[in-house]
């Protein structure tokens, strides 16, 4: 006699392997192999902005920042290296609508992620007063340098990363620490 769930779970992994996906694009440019000073010194800078920030903060803002400029591969890499510094995975999820989800995070996170918007979307014009007076009540001034620091370098990665079309799903967590 066969076992109906074994045969369930046989059919359900057949059809997943027999789902054909996209073909993964070309990037257009290896920039950082063709001008590796600058790719090294984004790294120096990267490892510079973000010194005195909880880790956790950092990927958070380095995702949301990422959504909102589209790039796959920053998405991609923030979200690994967040899940490797004990984020949660809800947590992750819930970035893209983070103003309809606030009770995920704490008041320094919310005012983090407003003032990761208010800098990556200038085309609304400066970073609003009231954006910078929230994330100025939550963080000292070094502290809100640095994130002001992390949000700008995010921020230039990430136009390497549309602009090169970059690749997403290779990063391993930690790959560039």
């Amino acid at each position: 006699m066969t076992n109906v769930t074994d045969n369930t779970t046989t059919d359900a992994a057949e059809a997943v392997a027999a789902v054909e996906y996209a073909p993964e694009h070309t990037p257009r440019l290896a920039w950082a192999e063709l001008a590796p000073e600058v790719f090294k010194a984004m790294i120096r800078l990267d490892a510079a902005a973000k010194k005195g920030l909880d880790a956790r903060l950092v990927e958070l803002v380095k995702v949301r920042a990422s959504q909102i400029n589209r790039c796959a591969l920053c998405v991609d890499m923030h979200s690994k290296d967040a899940l490797a510094a004990g984020e949660s995975v809800e947590r992750i999820v819930q970035l893209s609508a983070w103003e309809e989800s606030e009770h995920f995070y704490t008041r320094k996170e919310l005012a983090a992620l407003a003032l990761t918007e208010a800098v990556t979307v200038l085309t609304d014009g400066f970073a609003p007063d009231a954006v910078w007076e929230r994330a100025a009540r939550h963080f000292e001034e070094a502290e809100l340098a640095q994130l002001v620091a992390t949000i700008t370098v995010i921020n230039a990665w990430n136009r390497f990363g549309v602009t090169c079309r970059l690749v997403p799903g290779h990063y391993q967590a930690g790959q560039y620490k």
